[in-house]
């Protein structure tokens, strides 16, 4: 009997040594080999990490697939095309550090008006203005899987206070994590939210005309989610009337187009789309990788199960 087929989008050499013999791992992209062999008899792939796949058509060719295992957090553009009987795993972990380090940077920068120094030391200009600090600010955090913890425990040496809100009340290692219910209280406390959360039917425009009204003045809303988490012409209405600043990792629609109105709106920051794309990736990536190449190999549940089956049948 053959070993069960792996793909994986890089040199399979990058895994190191510890990558079970009881699995073939290749290093096939379908993205840039439509036409490799072996499209019937793949049982594990993983997709590459950067956009630009046909997930309908490539999995519509893997007749053998048994897991769909991404190298991102969010599945939310694989997700539609998986079938029933292929287990979904996700790369929680893997941007924990990358992710809350740009939100923190992104939170600093938009404060302190980092972009407004870089656009004077253009002309030489000496821009003096007093601004915002981070320290002694209430930043609430919507979201409470492993990039908010990641992100908390970054926050709290800058002086700040956190809260933190998840689908439901609950206490957990690092305190209390209120319920989304308690949003419209929550809201008029917070210097900053960070937005945290997968794109689901229920985080999809969670940020609208409503929750923004009820930030206070000055606020920061700060989008390392997805960009349609974020009602963006509800968002537009605010950063141009000059109440709330705004500085957004991902964007509705992205990418942005060159004539959108974000890239001009007053206190507005965009970075395009780079939490995870950090050196700090490919250690993690490769780490969880041999870990659940062994595990399937092994017949063992899988980690980060986002929708299927638990373990390979």
């Amino acid at each position: 009997m053959s070993r069960p087929l792996a793909w994986i989008p890089f040199d399979p050499a990058l895994l190191g040594d510890e990558v079970p013999r009881g699995v073939d791992v290749v290093q096939v992209d379908p993205a840039d080999d439509p036409g490799a062999e072996g499209f019937d008899r793949v049982r594990f792939w993983v997709p590459r990490y950067l956009p630009g796949l046909d997930f309908a058509a490539a999995l519509s060719r893997m007749t053998s697939l048994e897991v769909l295992q991404t190298q991102t957090a969010g599945v939310d553009d694989v997700a539609p095309y998986r079938p029933e009987h292929v287990t979904l795993c996700n790369a929680r972990g893997v941007h924990d550090a990358s992710t809350a380090e740009l939100a923190v940077g992104l939170l600093i920068a938009s404060l302190r008006n980092l972009p407004e120094f870089v656009r004077a030391q253009d002309e030489g200009r000496w821009a003096t203005q007093r601004r915002p600090a981070l320290a002694d600010s209430t930043v609430l955090v919507v979201g409470a899987g492993s990039i908010a913890s990641a992100l908390r425990q970054r926050l709290l040496p800058f002086e700040v206070s956190v809260l933190r809100v998840g689908t439901g009340a609950r206490e957990d290692d690092e305190g209390l994590v209120h319920a989304t219910s308690e949003l419209p209280d929550l809201l008029p406390r917070a210097d900053a939210v960070v937005l945290l959360v997968p794109l689901t039917d229920a985080t999809r425009g969670l940020v609208d005309t409503d929750f923004l009204s009820r930030m206070r003045d000055g606020a920061v809303l700060v989008n390392v989610a997805r960009g349609p988490v974020v009602d963006t012409d509800a968002l537009l209405a605010e950063t141009s009337a000059g109440r709330l600043l705004a500085a957004l990792d991902v964007t509705d629609p992205e990418p942005l187009p060159p004539e959108h109105p974000l890239w001009r709106s007053p206190g507005v920051l965009i970075s395009p789309h780079v939490g995870g794309a950090t050196s700090a990736m490919q250690p993690r990536v490769h780490a969880l990788l041999r870990a659940q190449l062994t595990r399937y190999a092994a017949g063992a549940p899988l980690a980060n199960v986002v929708a299927g089956p638990a373990s390979r049948p």
